[in-house]
């Protein structure tokens, strides 16, 4: 296999991630090759081992070595309440505010008719079952406040509450610290009908 062969490899398999095109997987590679072997070296091992290693928390649905994650394992946790997420890095974003201590179930996704996912290409019926274990007292909606994020809480809400399940949604609304006139008029609409 020829140099450029193996470069042009090396190129494609960047370009998998998401943003990235093919100018920017070009120079990540020239990067890695011309000023850090070592650290791409660290990279490759870092990405088989967590291809080996890592796979779905059997309560929660976020990423682990274990069979149950960190949080679901932990003891001081707070089994009544239950966020919902659409993906890990959801997940990271509310563990890292330290503001919440309960559990959480990741969906792995969100409904997206236009993309052909639906109910069943993400995690409905496991959350469901998840939700009606008897020791759940409240499902906090955190998925994103897009078209899709939007929809799917609902079809989330309606089926859990369907369940007796108390359904509550993250608040949406001007961010602490910015000014009205930087704050697209969605966010400032969402605010006036949601505000306290």
């Amino acid at each position: 296999m020829g140099g450029e062969q193996v470069l042009d490899e090396l190129v494609e398999a960047l370009r998998r991630l998401p943003g990235v095109g093919a100018k920017s997987a070009q120079r990540m590679a020239y990067h890695l090759l011309q000023h850090d072997r070592q650290g791409a070296a660290r990279l490759a091992q870092a990405l088989e081992r967590s291809a080996l290693r890592l796979h779905h928390c059997a309560r929660c649905h976020t990423f682990t070595e274990h069979d149950l994650c960190a949080i679901c394992r932990d003891p001081g946790r707070d089994p009544r309440l239950l966020c919902v997420v659409e993906t890990p890095a959801d997940l990271a974003a509310l563990e890292r505010s330290n503001s919440y201590r309960g559990l959480y179930f990741v969906l792995m996704g969100r409904l997206s008719p236009l993309d052909g996912i639906g109910v069943h290409d993400i995690g409905v019926q496991p959350l469901l079952q998840r939700a009606a274990d008897g020791t759940v007292a409240e499902v906090i909606l955190a998925t994103g406040f897009s078209a899709e994020g939007e929809a799917t809480a609902h079809v989330l809400a309606e089926a859990l509450r369907a369940r007796g399940l108390k359904v509550t949604r993250l608040a949406r609304g001007v961010p602490a610290g910015s000014d009205l006139e930087y704050v697209d008029l969605s966010t400032i609409a969402h605010a006036l009908v949601d505000r306290r």
